[in-house]
């Protein structure tokens, strides 16, 4: 008669032994899984011993990210060494120029909340492959360009509207999705993506334009923008529940569960429009967006667009402050990541006044600190603006975060509009400035007190007892 085997009792949970875990010391392996010959006299698996952890996927899409934004950031190197060369060959003002330079940055900043509303209705790897294209069919068709118009058309409409696609409303998007943890420290290492893009840019377009000409310079930026959007869309994904899994740090307890918050049910625009009405009644959202947009136009606006020309009016080489500018590039990598890291620890609102009020005092320093080559005092102001140059991302981005809530990308969007306007004005301003006294020192004196203002505006913003969730 045969003998009757009984199957063992279930574990704990219900599983039977074998099924979901590995075999316990005693306990025979399920069927199919008796180990071979060659394998008896192998320990058995230990139960419960820990498994080797996993790198969460959240900080591969960081990387995706910050890559995409270096390949974006290689305009931002190019009209800070093209203002010569193209007054040279076409004889155009170095106003008209910067208007073309200051309709970019504008079109930057006011495209950005609505590029945030469009990744939550699309996704971001629709909208940052498109951003990409258009950054590269506005730099490649300026080599065909032979009136003012044309400059303005590729500079300010297409490679604006494309960077202003991603750039910083891009890096808000990605760390609010994809993580709760962390969340200054990748703000700050997404935000140095333009900055990284331009040291690896400026020194080479600078180069490139000296022995080859900017129009070779124009298609390798083209080119660049165009190589990252195979990456993008092949690895960037657009929330965690995507791919099954949790922002970085989530608990069971926040809400947003596998990813975040749904996407708005209305279309991208007036999601835009009606976090702009909700935030532009609050106080916060004024002293947030004004002091920024001072930020604007002592970075974006007055150095990286005027910085060169300035030193060369000096008598330095252009490739000489190309790569002045550059290591601030280098610095601003450092700097950004260093206030991220701060912005976890420290209030935002005093890291903002020491950053804005130290660059102020820096700007008034520096029409004293020109030469035709690099002095010491130079070499200090560099590193010294290059660690405080975007600085002031990180702990805005939170500011936002803590007032907003789930609205926080989008709202960061607006402030960014106002970020990039000032950085517009001030742009065409100091070309202005330029052309009608001959120096650009009364652009540097004026940003920097506007820096002291900055300083004291966000010392008036008030912390919330808890920040809302999500």
């Amino acid at each position: 008669m045969s003998e009757t085997v009984s199957s063992p009792p279930p574990l704990g949970d219900g599983t039977p032994p074998g099924v979901g875990a590995p075999p316990v010391d005693g306990c025979s392996a399920p069927p199919g899984t008796e180990p071979t010959p060659g394998q008896q006299g192998a320990p058995a698996p230990v139960a419960g011993r820990p498994r080797r952890p996993r790198v969460h996927r959240a900080w591969s899409v960081a990387l995706v990210a910050f890559v995409a934004l270096v390949g974006a950031a290689g305009f931002r190197a190019t009209p800070s060494v093209f203002i010569e060369p193209l007054h040279s060959e076409f004889g155009w003002s170095r106003g008209t120029i910067s208007f073309a330079v200051g309709l970019n940055v504008l079109l930057y900043g006011l495209t950005a909340p609505f590029a945030s509303a469009l990744m939550e209705r699309y996704g971001m790897r629709r909208v940052v492959a498109c951003a990409l294209a258009l950054i590269a069919a506005g730099s490649g068709l300026t080599v065909f360009m032979r009136a003012e118009w044309q400059l303005v058309l590729c500079w300010g409409v297409l490679v604006g509207l494309g960077s202003g696609s991603m750039a910083l409303a891009f890096a808000a998007t990605v760390t609010h999705r994809w993580f709760v943890a962390r969340r200054g420290l990748v703000s700050g290492i997404l935000t140095a993506g333009g900055a990284t893009g331009q040291l690896v840019f400026l020194p080479l377009v600078a180069t490139v334009v000296e022995r080859g000409g900017w129009r070779t310079a124009s298609l390798i930026v083209s080119g660049a923008a165009l190589a990252v959007v195979p990456l993008v869309v092949w690895l960037l994904r657009d929330r965690p529940r995507d791919v099954g899994l949790r922002p970085y740090g989530a608990t069971d307890e926040q809400p947003g569960g596998l990813g975040g918050e749904d996407a708005p049910s209305r279309g991208a625009m007036g999601h835009a429009l009606s976090v702009l009405w909700k935030a532009a009644r609050t106080r916060v959202f004024w002293l947030l967006s004004v002091s920024f947009a001072i930020c604007g136009a002592s970075s974006n606006g007055l150095m990286q667009t005027h910085f060169v020309p300035a030193a060369h009016d000096h008598g330095m080489a252009v490739t000489t402050a190309a790569s002045l500018l550059a290591l601030i590039g280098v610095l601003d990598l450092v700097g950004t990541v260093a206030s991220g890291w701060l912005t976890d620890r420290f209030d935002p609102r005093r890291l903002l006044a020491v950053y804005y009020g130290l660059r102020g005092l820096s700007l008034l320093l520096l029409p004293l600190l020109f030469a035709a080559s690099v002095q010491p005092p130079m070499m200090f102001f560099i590193v010294f603006y290059g660690l405080d140059w975007i600085a002031t991302v990180p702990p805005t981005m939170a500011l936002c975060r803590e007032h907003f809530g789930a609205d926080g990308a989008v709202v960061f969007g607006w402030v960014l509009a106002w970020h990039q306007a000032g950085a517009a004005v001030v742009a065409f301003v100091a070309g202005l400035i330029r052309d009608l006294t001959g120096t650009y020192d009364l652009a540097w004196s004026g940003t920097g007190v506007l820096c002291a203002v900055a300083a004291l505006m966000v010392l008036v913003v008030r912390r919330r007892a808890a920040a809302p969730a999500g």
